[in-house]
C-alpha cells in the first residue's frame, strides 16, 4: 500500500515533537539535534530568501538591464567584505558607517512615528470631547486622563535626573517620587500582561503539540 507524502510528513513531524518534548527530562543529545535542525533550516530559509528576493531581485535582474545606480550597493556590498582584512578594514568603514547611519534612523523614526505620536494620539484621542465614539463625555474624559496620568507616571519613573542641594544627597522631590510610585504600578501592570499573553500563547502552543500527538497517534493505531 503506497504511503502519501502527508503519512510520512506527520510521522516526521511525531518525531520531531516527541523529541522537542523529551527536554522534560533534561538536556539530551535528541533535543540538540532538534534544536541544530530548527537552526540550519531557518538559516537556510533566510539564505534562500535574501538571495532570490534581495541580490537577484535588486542587484543582478536591474545590472542586467542595464541599471547604473545598482552597482552602488554592489560597490558598497565589496567594500564591506574588506572587513575580512585587517590590512584592508579602514576601506569598509563608509559602508559600516552607511548601515549604521541607515540602521538608526530607521530605529529612531520608528520610534518617533510609531509610538511616541501613536501615545500623544491616543492621549488626545480619549480627551477629545468631540469624539463621536460611543460612552458619555464624562466617561470618556476619566478614561482621558487615567490613560494620560498612566503614561506621565511612566515616563516619571524613568527620570533619574535630581536637583543637587547643599547638605542634603540629591533624589526626587515629594512630587516626582509620588508619580515614579504611581508610574511603577502602571509598569507592573503592564508588565504582568504581558507575561500573561506569553504564558498563554505557550499553553496554546503545548495543547496544539499534545492534541497533534493523540490525533496522531489515534490515527496510526486507528
Amino acid at each position: 500500500m503506497p504511503v502519501g507524502s502527508e503519512v510520512i510528513w506527520t510521522i516526521v513531524s511525531f518525531f520531531i515533537t516527541l523529541l522537542v518534548f523529551s527536554y522534560l527530562l533534561g538536556d539530551n543529545p535528541f533535543f540538540r539535534f532538534v534544536s541544530a535542525l530548527f537552526i540550519g533550516v531557518t538559516a537556510g530559509y533566510f539564505a534562500v530568501v535574501i538571495v532570490y528576493q534581495v541580490l537577484i531581485a535588486r542587484l543582478v535582474v536591474p545590472v542586467m538591464q542595464g541599471s547604473t545606480m545598482s552597482l552602488v550597493p554592489l560597490l558598497l556590498s565589496g567594500l564591506l567584505l574588506t572587513k575580512l582584512s585587517p590590512r584592508l578594514t579602514r576601506l569598509g568603514g563608509p559602508s559600516m558607517a552607511l548601515l549604521v547611519g541607515v540602521g538608526a534612523a530607521v530605529a529612531v523614526g520608528g520610534a518617533v512615528l510609531g509610538t511616541l505620536f501613536g501615545q500623544v494620539s491616543g492621549a488626545i484621542a480619549f480627551i477629545d470631547i468631540t469624539n463621536a465614539s460611543p460612552g458619555s463625555p464624562f466617561m470618556r474624559i476619566a478614561e482621558g486622563v487615567f490613560f494620560l496620568g498612566g503614561t506621565l507616571a511612566t515616563l516619571a519613573y524613568f527620570n533619574f535626573s535630581a536637583r543637587e542641594k547643599r547638605k542634603h544627597i540629591p533624589g526626587r522631590s515629594n512630587l516626582s517620587a509620588v508619580f515614579a510610585a504611581i508610574g511603577q504600578i502602571f509598569i507592573a501592570i503592564t508588565m504582568g500582561a504581558v507575561f500573561a499573553g506569553v504564558l498563554t500563547a505557550a499553553i496554546t502552543a503545548l495543547i496544539e503539540r499534545l492534541d497533534f500527538l493523540i490525533n496522531t497517534i489515534t490515527g496510526l493505531l486507528g
